[in-house]
C-alpha cells in the first residue's frame, strides 16, 4: 500500500511534526530491523519503545514514522516525515482500516481458534494462490498490529487477504473485524488455549464467535462438524454455514476420509465435497493437518477455486519454522520440532504424530509448559501426561515447575514403565537428552514459545551434543 505523509496524517488524525508532507511510504512495519527502504516506521511501547529505535529506522532508509511523542530523526531534508499521533497503535488499525477500504473488491477471510490457525492460514493461501491472487498473514500477525500489518501489505490487485484473528479478551476479534470486515469466517476449533485469559472453554468460545457475529448475510462461516461449540457458534451468525468433518457426518458439506499417514507424517486422504471429490496428498505434517486442509479446501471453494486446483496447491503447502519440523540427524535420532506453541489440543497432535514415527529405539518427548490455561492448567498438564504414556513415549523430560504436572500425570497412567525426568530450563532438557538418546530414538520436543524448546531441537542437531 502506498500511502503519503498528507494520506497518513489524515487517516490516522496525526500532525506531521517534522519533515516534509512529499514524503512517501511504500510499505510499513513495527521493527527497524525488517523496515524496507521507502517503509514507514510505526513506534508501538511494548517490552520495548519503539521510539528509541526511529532514528535507525530511518538510517535504514525510511521515508515516514508514526510516533506518540516527538524524537530527534537527524537531517530531515530528505523527503521524510514524522507523524505524531494520540497512539501509534490506534493509528495502525486507521491505516489498516483504509487498506481494507482501497481492497473493496477483495475477499478477506478471517481466520481464527484454540489451535491451527497459523496451519489452516498457511493451506489456504496454498489452496488458493495458484487460481486467485492472495495476500495472506505473514507468519503469525494475528493482532492489534499484526491484522492492520497484513492489510497494508495487500498489493491493490489482491482477490483474496487470508488474516488470522487471535484473541486476549473478550471484544478482541470484533475489534480486529471492525477493521477487516471479513466475509468468510473459519474457526478451527474451541480449545483452552488463552483460556485463563478468556474465563474458560466457554469464554474462549463467546470470543471466537465474534468472528461469526461479524459476518455479513452473504458471508460464509466454516466450522468443524465435530467441534462440541459448533451448533451454538452457527446460531450466533447471520451467514450461511459449511460444515467441515473427518469421515462421514450427515450435516457437512466438506468431508476428508481415507486418512493414511506416510513414514515422514505427511497425510493423504479424499475430500469430498458439493463440487465432487479429489485425492489429496498433504506436504505438512501430521493427521491433524487433515482437518485443517478440509477447511482450507471448503474456502477455496466458496471464492471460485476448481477443485483438481485445490488439490495440487495443498500438495504444494509447506508449514511454518517449528512446526512438525522432521530431522534425522547424523547420529541417527529422528527430532520432531513443534516447539513454535503449545496449546493442550496442539500437544496432544503432536503426541499422536511421535506415536506414528516408524522407530527402531525409544520415543522421547520433551514437554514444557502451556501457558494461558487458567483454572484449568493443572489438570490440562496431567492429561497431557496421561496422552504421553498412551502414545508410547518411554523417556519424558518435563521442563520447568508449571509442567511439573504432566510428569505427574505420566506417573500415575505408567506405574513405572516411563522414564520422567524433570529439569528446570531448556538447558537442563538438552543435557537430559543428550544424556539419553541413542541411535534410532525420536525426540518430540513441544512448549509454549516463551518457554523456548526450539534451541533443544536445534542444539540436538548438532553432533556436539553429544559429545
Amino acid at each position: 500500500m502506498r500511502l503519503s505523509a498528507t494520506e497518513i496524517a489524515a487517516a490516522t488524525e496525526g500532525e506531521i511534526v517534522i519533515g516534509s508532507t512529499d514524503a512517501v511510504a511504500q510499505s510499513f512495519s513495527i521493527d527497524s530491523r525488517t523496515l524496507e527502504p521507502g517503509g514507514c516506521f510505526v513506534a508501538l511501547t511494548a517490552e520495548r519503545d519503539g521510539h528509541d529505535f526511529v532514528a535507525d529506522a530511518f538510517t535504514g532508509g525510511a521515508t515516514v514514522a508514526i510516533v506518540g511523542r516527538v524524537v530527534d530523526i537527524g537531517d530531515a531534508t530528505e523527503p521524510r516525515a514524522l507523524i505524531r499521533v494520540a497512539d501509534p497503535l490506534v493509528a495502525l488499525g486507521a491505516l489498516g482500516a483504509l487498506a481494507r477500504d482501497r481492497l473493496a473488491g477483495a475477499t478477506v477471510v478471517g481466520i481464527t481458534g484454540s489451535a491451527g490457525k497459523t496451519a489452516t492460514k498457511d493451506l489456504l493461501a496454498a489452496a488458493i494462490g495458484r487460481a486467485r491472487r492472495i495476500s495472506a498473514s505473514p507468519v503469525s500477525f494475528n493482532n492489534e498490529a499484526g491484522l492492520p500489518l497484513t492489510l497494508l501489505g495487500a498489493e491493490p490487485d489482491t482477490e483474496v487477504v487470508v488474516a488470522e484473528m487471535g484473541a486476549r479478551f473478550a471484544g478482541n476479534i470484533a475489534d480486529l473485524c471492525a477493521i477487516a470486515r471479513p466475509g468468510v469466517g473459519v474457526i478451527t476449533n474451541i480449545g483452552l488455549a488463552h483460556a485463563g485469559l478468556l474465563g474458560g472453554r466457554a469464554g474462549v468460545a463467546a470470543v471466537k464467535g465474534e468472528l461469526l457475529e461479524a459476518l455479513p448475510a452473504d458471508g460464509v462461516a466454516v466450522l468443524d462438524a465435530g467441534d462440541e461449540h459448533t451448533p451454538e457458534l452457527a446460531r450466533r451468525t447471520q451467514a450461511r454455514v459449511v460444515r467441515v468433518t473427518l469421515g462421514a457426518v450427515a450435516d457437512a458439506q466438506v468431508h476428508a476420509t481415507d486418512v493414511a499417514i506416510d513414514e515422514q507424517l505427511r497425510p493423504s486422504f479424499r475430500l469430498a465435497t458439493p463440487e465432487g471429490s479429489v485425492a489429496v496428498r498433504l506436504g505438512v505434517r501430521g493427521e491433524h493437518q487433515v482437518l485443517n486442509a478440509a477447511m482450507a479446501a471448503a474456502v477455496a471453494l466458496e471464492v471460485g477455486v476448481p477443485l483438481d486446483e485445490i488439490a495440487v496447491g495443498l500438495a504444494g503447502a509447506e508449514s511454518a519454522p517449528w512446526r512438525m519440523e522432521l530431522t534425522r540427524t547424523p547420529r541417527g535420532v529422528v527430532v520432531l520440532n513443534d516447539a513454535y506453541n503449545a496449546s493442550p489440543t496442539s500437544t496432544t497432535a503432536a503426541l499422536r504424530a511421535l506415536a506414528r514415527l516408524p522407530v527402531t529405539g525409544r520415543r522421547m518427548a520433551v514437554l514444557g509448559e502451556m501457558r494461558e490455561l487458567g483454572a484449568e492448567a493443572d489438570a490440562a498438564h496431567a492429561d497431557i501426561g496421561r496422552v504421553a504414556v498412551e502414545c508410547g513415549v518411554d523417556v519424558m523430560v518435563v521442563v520447568g515447575a508449571e509442567a511439573r504436572p504432566v510428569g505427574t500425570g505420566a506417573r500415575a497412567a505408567a506405574r513405572g514403565s516411563v522414564e520422567v525426568v524433570d529439569v528446570t530450563d531448556a538447558a537442563a532438557a538438552l543435557d537430559a537428552v543428550a544424556q539419553r538418546a541413542e541411535p534410532g530414538d525420536a525426540v518430540l520436543v513441544k512448549a509454549s514459545r516463551a518457554v523456548g524448546l526450539e534451541r533443544v531441537a536445534e542444539a540436538l542437531t548438532d553432533e556436539a551434543a553429544f559429545a
